[in-house]
């Protein structure tokens, strides 16, 4: 059984993403005996190198201008049958989840997804240890056959940047870009503003701020933090704020150090996409608000007086 693990992931404007980093280094951790990277983006092969120090044993770049599910599916199954891995990992935001699921399902394949670890086990299969039923539990779970899958989750592992310089190569990309392919990104939609699923510090606001136009508070309370800005559910059905800013269940999962939620009442669909936050601060008029069970501070108080107060006391 092949010990060794592909790392699927992504090329940001300023180098390697630090979701991709993060999968490396959990390779490494994990026993691999080889970790392959594979990175897709613009200018991949100017910032390829530095998967090297993350503990990539080898990096293959591949110069993607637009991105393609199909083309990067293709390209990946032909790594795979090329080296047989025992794991190929990628990270679980919307890339990792889309190529993961396609991946393991064409080559019937074991697949778990949202992982917070993965480690080879004496019999050279891979386990990975992932949350189930809403995060109220944590199972370890045995991946069989020759190659499995998994994702993991964002913000849960170090990065590690003892590793070396490794050679560097081009893999072509294959097939042809046939079904969804991205042909632009809004950038003013997120422009100037932290990217809330690598974000070290969120603040949330919830549909205790009444209307839309009190998101303010919480853009105020975020600024002198450089922290993200995240929604729950309802105030992104509501129209208040866009699906991107959504966290919970059917949002994105984040870790951040800090997280502090504004007018959040708890409902169990969002603890699932902050419960594992470092600290918890929640705001909140209810003392029996669900939330209040999760936080590690929590302030009983009139949101629209407590928040400008504290926000103020930041900026000093």
């Amino acid at each position: 059984m092949s010990k060794s693990i592909i790392v699927v992931g992504e090329v940001a404007a300023d180098g390697v993403a630090k979701a991709t980093l993060e999968c490396i280094s959990e390779a490494k951790r994990a026993g691999a005996d080889t970790v392959e990277a594979i990175l897709f983006g613009k200018a991949a092969k100017v910032a390829a190198g530095a998967a090297g120090k993350a503990g990539a044993t080898s990096v293959r770049y591949v110069e993607e201008s637009t991105y393609s599910l199909a083309q990067r599916a293709a390209t990946v199954e032909g790594a795979i049958k090329e080296s047989s891995p025992g794991l190929v990992l990628m990270s679980a935001n919307t890339y990792g989840k889309e190529l993961a699921g396609v991946l393991a399902a064409r080559l019937k394949a074991g697949f778990a997804s949202e992982c917070l670890e993965v480690r080879f086990g004496d019999d050279g299969q891979p386990r990975a240890l992932r949350p189930m039923y809403s995060g109220k539990v944590l199972a370890r779970v045995k991946l069989n056959g020759p190659t499995s899958f998994a994702t993991l989750r964002q913000n849960t592992v170090p990065v590690t940047d003892d590793g070396a310089d490794v050679a560097v190569s081009e893999l072509a990309l294959a097939g042809s870009a046939n079904g969804v392919v991205l042909t632009g990104a809004d950038a003013g939609a997120t422009g100037g503003e932290v990217d809330l699923s690598e974000a070290s510090v969120v603040v949330a606001g919830g549909r205790g701020l009444k209307e839309p136009e009190n998101f303010k508070l919480i853009e105020d309370l975020a600024a002198p933090l450089k922290a993200a800005i995240g929604a729950t559910r309802m105030v992104v059905d509501a129209g208040w704020k866009d699906f991107h800013y959504q966290v919970g269940q059917t949002g994105k999962v984040v870790t951040p150090s800090l997280y502090i939620a504004v007018g959040i009442s708890g409902a169990i669909q969002h603890l699932v996409g902050m419960q594992n936050s470092g600290c918890i601060v929640a705001i909140n008029n209810d003392p029996g608000a669900p939330i209040f069970k999760v936080a590690d501070y929590g302030i009983v108080a009139d949101l629209f007086e407590a928040t400008p107060k504290l926000a103020e006391r930041l900026k000093n």
